[in-house]
């Protein structure tokens, strides 16, 4: 499968890969400051965007090795990589791999305990099918402030500062995609994050998180780091499990810094 991506930019180039949502579009906070600086290629992943679903099964390992594929067929050996939510899990499974250069996870998953990772499903489930009961109504709801207040207190401490053009395309995204619901049971149902040893990853790894992440909530970062003991950890103030909608100056810098 060839994944659907963009390019843009010049520079080293750079592999963004996101989470739940709205496939590569989910970057678009970041993507164009960060392409002033790297050659970026934004994905979507396989039943996000514009990059049909698999036609097995759905699993981190199988969104991960469609990410590996297109690594390799794009003569990206060595790529440094961030990842947002899921996507974030995966540039570090990607890590884990040997696969890649320098990695930035933004609130990854993977690291919930077995009660965190209940409330997790609980919670973000009915979410997903209350934004496609209403999806018709998207637009005007994330026009308004209150509108945002009532959709997005789960992702962002500050929902009713964003503006309806940072959101719209990613809860859009978890009304329309059709790979939401798998993708969702592989991060509820399926195995949890393994570690890398130190020393084994082929570049630095930098996990940033939200100090105000509900989703991905704050004490998974020790868990994280303890399987990632080479990983340096940045924590983003105020910010929920969206750093490109909550702080995007800030997660800029972080990535540009800490990949070449």
């Amino acid at each position: 499968m060839t994944l659907n991506h963009v390019r843009q930019g010049n520079g080293s180039p750079l592999l963004l890969v996101h989470g739940l949502g709205a496939g590569w579009r989910s970057w678009s906070p970041i993507i164009d400051e960060l392409a002033e600086h790297r050659e970026v290629i934004a994905v979507d992943l396989p039943g996000f965007g514009e990059t049909p679903p698999l036609a097995g099964e759905v699993s981190i390992a199988t969104l991960t090795d469609a990410v590996a594929d297109f690594i390799r067929e794009q003569d990206l050996d060595g790529v440094s990589t961030a990842g947002q939510s899921m996507g974030g899990r995966m540039v570090l499974e990607l890590a884990r791999r040997g696969v890649g250069g320098d990695t930035v996870a933004l609130d990854p998953g993977g690291f919930w305990s077995d009660r965190e990772l209940a409330v997790f499903g609980a919670t973000l489930r009915p979410s997903v099918t209350l934004v496609r009961a209403l999806r018709g109504m998207l637009p005007a709801l994330l026009g308004s402030a209150v509108g945002r207040t009532l959709l997005l207190a789960q992702l962002s401490p500050r929902p009713w500062a964003l503006s309806r053009q940072t959101v719209l395309a990613d809860v859009r995204g978890l009304a329309d995609s059709p790979s939401v619901g798998a993708a969702l049971d592989a991060l509820t149902k399926g195995p949890k994050q393994q570690g890398a040893p130190a020393g084994s990853v082929p570049g630095r790894v930098t996990i940033g998180w939200g100090r105000r992440d509900l989703v991905t909530v704050p004490r998974q970062a020790a868990r994280a780091t303890d399987l990632f003991p080479d990983a340096q950890l940045h924590w983003f103030e105020r910010c929920g499990h969206f750093p490109q909608w909550d702080a995007p100056e800030e997660a800029t810098r972080l990535i540009l810094d800490r990949t070449s």
